[in-house]
Order: structure tokens, then C-alpha cells, then sequence
């Protein structure tokens, strides 16, 4: 059984502690906090055997062998550089870093000490994602053209969110990262995501960092990517993805209209989800939400990994391209052009992908579409590839 350092006690601290402690093959044996009371409630709750204030003696501890991050921005780097002197592996939380070059230092670091990383975009690995990814790359949806990923709520429930210099950044860092490793996975995280076009702006809040953006990304090939986050959004927490490809679509829908809706005209029922604004009137709880949003799954696949010494599906390279990704954003809203994103090294593929069988032909012309018409007959769109003209035909003469 291998023991574990948790560092954060915050709200992702601890549905990290309950999704280890369910797996039952790991023991978090140690835990910080930056303050001496929060660590120690917290460890009480837990039934953690120590507990501490100090980060480097959290990391230290003689009993366990793998630290988890789940701290705010600014102290990831500082912790997986003390993790990987430390010679343990490290699993760090989403984003990586608040920056690109950030993210590239702690690459660096942990590549360079031969310790496993693992980075925890929890997602990635909800049961439905997982579900939707073997269809992709079953074949299923064809050519993937398209990916949309949406994340909004009402806002970060911690004050470090809201700090740009702690977070790096808004919604932008805070959802956006959930967003564009979900795109890259659809689309093929060995595709290279050329450039980006982003609109962010602060709308509601009374502060520096962005609370909405949209952005769209460009990938080698052609496939779009398109991101929608929001701190403005009220009801609840939307979660949503979409995936088209030239044969099939994918809706996806995690946390809002999933199944399970509640009328209650008294309310008082406690907690009802992650940022669930209500509890009267509908709601719509979640059944579990330690596997629905990921974390079983998750951690399954980083103890796995460990155990047989490879990557992991997440690792810190992904956390350093989607921080890459990120830096491009910035520089958009700022620009309102696309601008390139620039991961060095790219560690993926330089040829665009192939854009699938060749083009359907029908008595010399090219087939643009079939479409089955109320009478029944089925109606063709048809190109003349030498002139250029469309016309159309039934397919029964």
C-alpha cells in the first residue's frame, strides 16, 4: 500500500482524499494546509494520522511516496520542485501552472529526476468522456471536425481564484484548462493545435482577471476546437461537450439535465452539488460525484500507470500544452487576432491528419449529399468536378 501526502485542504483536497480513500489501495498518510487549524480539522475529518503546516516537511514525510497537489496556482511549482527532490512521485491538480514557462520548468523538473507525474485533469476521466473517446476512436463519428466544450457557473468558492497574480489568470486558467485538454483529447491529442482566436472580457465582477471568454482553436488538419467559460452563469454548474465528425455526433451533458431533478417548495436538504446555487425549487443533485465528475477513474489510472511504469493518460506534458494553449488565449484578447500557440517542444505529430476516404462519386460527379425525401425516393447533391456546377438526382434514375 502505498502512502500519500494530500497538500490542500480546500474543496478539491477533499474529494481527492474521499476518491483515494475509496480505492482502499492507497492511504493518505500525511496532509498540509497552509494554516496549523485548517490542516489539523481536517485531518480529523479524514482520519489522517498527521497533518502540517510546514510544506516541506508535509512533502517529507518518511511514510509516504507519493504528494498530491491540490493548492492554489501560484505554490505548484514550488511543491513538485520540493516532490522531486524529494525523489517521490507527484500528481498535481489542474492547471499545472499559470503560465506556459511555468509549466515547462516543472516538466523539466520532474523529467529531469526520473519521478512519475501525473496530472490530475479529473474531466478527462468522467464515465461519459471515457464512454465518448472509444466511440471517437471507434470510428464511430468518422472524421472529428468539431469540438465544443463548455464550463460555467457562478464563480470560484475560494478568494485565491479571484487573485490574478495567485491564479494567473480568470476563467480562462480556472475552466478553460478543463476545456481544451477535453478538445484535445476528441480531436487527438497528437494533433497539433495551430492557433487560437479568443474574446474575454469582465462583465460582472469587480475584478482584474476575465470572467467569460469564448475561444476557438485551430488545428493542424482542420478540426476546430471551440471553448465557452463563464463566472457569470447562474443555476448551477454547466458542464456540456459536443463532438461532430463526418459520420456521427456526440452530445454530452455531466452535471445539468442529466437524469435526476428535484421539486422541493420547502428546501433545507443540505448540499446538492459542486456550486449548486438553490436548495429549494428544482435542483438537480448528482448521484455521485466523486466518479461523475472523474476521480475514481482518475486515480485508477495514475496508480496503474505507476505500477507498471508507464505514462499515465494525463501527464505533465499535457498540463504544459494546455498552459501553451492558454498563453495563446491571453495573447489573443488582447491582440482580437488568432495568434500562434507555441508549445517547444511539441512532442506530437507535424503532419496534418488524414482527411479521411476519398470523396463518394455518383455516375461521374461527386456526391455533396444523400438525403431521404418524405415520398421516399433518395435525392443526391451532386458536383461536376470539371465544371464546377451542382445539380441534383434521385438515386432511382
Amino acid at each position: 500500500m502505498r502512502g500519500i501526502t494530500m497538500l490542500g485542504t480546500g474543496l478539491i483536497g477533499g474529494f481527492y482524499t474521499q476518491a483515494l480513500q475509496r480505492r482502499g489501495r492507497e492511504q493518505v498518510l500525511a496532509v498540509y494546509s497552509r494554516t496549523s487549524q485548517r490542516a489539523r480539522d481536517f485531518a480529523r475529518q479524514w482520519d489522517i494520522p498527521r497533518w502540517s503546516a510546514d510544506l516541506e516537511e508535509a512533502i517529507g514525510d518518511s511514510q509516504t511516496e507519493v504528494v498530491v497537489v491540490g493548492l492554489p496556482n501560484d505554490l505548484h511549482r514550488k511543491a513538485v520542485e520540493l516532490a522531486a527532490r524529494a525523489g517521490k512521485a507527484v500528481l498535481c491538480t489542474k492547471p499545472l501552472a499559470r503560465t506556459g514557462a511555468e509549466a515547462r520548468r516543472m516538466l523539466e523538473t520532474v523529467e529531469q529526476a526520473g519521478v512519475f507525474a501525473g496530472y490530475l485533469e479529473d474531466l478527462v476521466y468522467t464515465p461519459k468522456t471515457l464512454k465518448a473517446l472509444e466511440t471517437v476512436r471507434s470510428g464511430a463519428l468518422g472524421r472529428i471536425l468539431w469540438v465544443r466544450s463548455r464550463e460555467a457557473h457562478s464563480g470560484p468558492h475560494s478568494a485565491w481564484f479571484w487573485d490574478r497574480a495567485q491564479a494567473g489568470g480568470g476563467a480562462i486558467v480556472d475552466l478553460g484548462c478543463h476545456c481544451i485538454e477535453i478538445i484535445r483529447s476528441f480531436v487527438g491529442k497528437e494533433v497539433y493545435p495551430r492557433e487560437v482566436l479568443c474574446w474575454a472580457d469582465t462583465l460582472a465582477h469587480p475584478v482584474e482577471s476575465e470572467d467569460n471568454s469564448v475561444t476557438l482553436i485551430r488545428f493542424d488538419g482542420g478540426a476546430l476546437g471551440q471553448f465557452e467559460v463563464s463566472w457569470t452563469f447562474r443555476g448551477g454548474m454547466d458542464l456540456r461537450d459536443e463532438v461532430s465528425g463526418t459520420e456521427g455526433t456526440i452530445w454530452l451533458n455531466h452535471f445539468l439535465r442529466t437524469g435526476f431533478e428535484v421539486y422541493s417548495s420547502k428546501g433545507g436538504s443540505g448540499y446538492v452539488a459542486e456550486k449548486a446555487e438553490a436548495e429549494a425549487g428544482w435542483t438537480f443533485p448528482v448521484g455521485d460525484e466523486v466518479e461523475e465528475l472523474g476521480f475514481g477513474r482518475m486515480f485508477d489510472d495514475m496508480f496503474r500507470s505507476m505500477e507498471a511504469g508507464k505514462s499515465p493518460r494525463e501527464t505533465f506534458y499535457d498540463g504544459y500544452v494546455v498552459n501553451a494553449v492558454i498563453d495563446a488565449c491571453y495573447r489573443s484578447a488582447q491582440s482580437k487576432r488568432w495568434e500562434p500557440v507555441d508549445p517547444d517542444p511539441w512532442r506530437g505529430s507535424l503532419e496534418a491528419p488524414s482527411t479521411g476516404a476519398a470523396a463518394e462519386t455518383f455516375g461521374g460527379n461527386l456526391v455533396v449529399k444523400r438525403e431521404r425525401m418524405p415520398d421516399g425516393r433518395l435525392k443526391l447533391i451532386l458536383k461536376d468536378p470539371e465544371s464546377g456546377r451542382f445539380s441534383e438526382r434521385f438515386e432511382d434514375g
